[in-house]
C-alpha cells in the first residue's frame, strides 16, 4: 500500500484512469460487435453505415493509447473486408 502522501494520490489516479480506459476499450468492443452484428444479419447498408462509425472510434482510440496502432488496422482490415464481401454479395 502507498504510504507517502504522492503515492496514495498516484494510486487514485491510476485507479481513475484505469476506469476511464476500460471504458473507451469498451466503447471499441461495442463498435465492433455492432458492426460484425450487421454484417451477420446481410444488411449491406447498415453495414457500411455500422463501419462509418466504428472506424473514427478505433482511430481515435490509438491517439488516446488506449489501443495499439497494428491491432487498430487490423480491426479496421477485417471489418472492412466482411463489409465489402457483403456488398459484393
Amino acid at each position: 500500500m502507498a504510504n507517502s502522501p504522492q503515492a496514495r494520490k498516484r494510486a487514485r489516479q491510476n485507479d481513475k484512469r484505469r476506469a476511464h480506459n476500460a471504458g473507451l476499450r469498451s466503447l471499441v468492443r461495442t463498435k465492433i460487435k455492432q458492426v460484425l452484428a450487421s454484417v451477420n444479419s446481410g444488411d449491406a447498408n447498415a453495414s457500411q453505415d455500422a463501419l462509418k462509425q466504428a472506424v473514427p472510434v478505433i482511430d481515435k482510440m490509438v491517439s488516446k493509447g488506449i489501443i495499439a496502432k497494428n491491432k487498430a488496422a487490423r480491426h479496421k482490415s477485417r471489418l472492412n473486408a466482411k463489409v465489402k464481401a457483403l456488398a459484393a454479395g
